[in-house]
């Protein structure tokens, strides 16, 4: 999405606190960014984007109503299908290979209509090689605020189980559990508190999701959300983490 990201992504990287990024393949940012992503030994995977225009043209509505046009079945199957073939075309283009891991941005790859595009596509594409996709079963939520807890529940009753279902039926690995659903209000003080937690309660294969930048950026409204995130997860405090509760990032 901006430089500021993929400054925040790169350093993380070097760190060992990061081990996946997923690309918004779209996003201004993302070829610049591409040759020091893949020389950062972060699994790379792609971001499918049906929500953010970004100035390109194709099929991106507000997350409510592409929810609704999904659940009513009333997205164009071709033109969903030809955007997922358009988005891995641009990723293996500039990444040169396929993705690692597939999930979306705003949980759009979970979606009626979306989610048996993908699969459809990706089974043709690659076969046996086989990316893990992202499934937001949540993961253990004992102990959060409720509200964050209900924003779980709610990420997860739009599609996944039914994707989860369909996806290992067709064989297709997924992560455990799904951690990292938070409202991006707090700054440092409640993300380090949140971000505690997860990681006290993570659970082998699970995934826990974050959004870092090195920097804010102008016109980004999560911007000092995301440096927030950046300085905890940069900090000594989350090695201590994942020492105390005897954490490794994992492939």
């Amino acid at each position: 999405m901006n430089a500021a990201i993929n400054d925040g992504i790169l350093h993380l990287a070097e760190l060992g606190r990061l081990n996946a990024s997923s690309c918004l393949v779209e996003g201004p940012d993302f070829i610049a960014g591409a040759d020091a992503l893949r020389a950062s030994g972060l699994q790379i995977g792609l971001h499918l984007n049906f929500t953010e225009a970004m100035g390109r043209p194709g099929l991106y509505l507000p997350v409510g109503s592409l929810i609704l046009h999904a659940w009513a079945r009333r997205l164009r199957r071709p033109q969903v299908a030809a955007q997922i073939a358009r988005q891995l075309d641009l990723f293996e283009d500039a990444i040169g290979g396929p993705p690692d891991f597939i999930d979306g941005h705003q949980h759009v790859h979970q979606f009626p209509q979306i989610r048996t595009a993908l699969l459809d596509e990706i089974g043709r594409r690659y076969g046996d090689r086989r990316p893990w996709l992202r499934s937001t079963r949540r993961g253990d939520l004992s102990g959060l605020p409720a509200a964050l807890r209900f924003k779980a529940y709610t990420i997860e009753a739009l599609g996944a189980a039914r994707f989860t279902r369909l996806a290992r039926q067709a064989g297709w690995p997924l992560n455990r559990g799904f951690l990292g659903v938070y409202d991006f209000r707090g700054g440092q003080k409640a993300y380090a508190a949140l971000l505690r937690q997860w990681l006290s309660r993570a659970r082998d294969g699970d995934a826990i999701m974050c959004h870092p930048a090195a920097a804010e950026s102008p016109g980004d409204g999560l911007g000092p959300q995301r440096l927030a995130e950046f300085q905890v997860l940069s900090s000594a405090a989350m090695q201590g983490w994942l020492e105390r509760f005897g954490l490794q990032l994992a492939p």
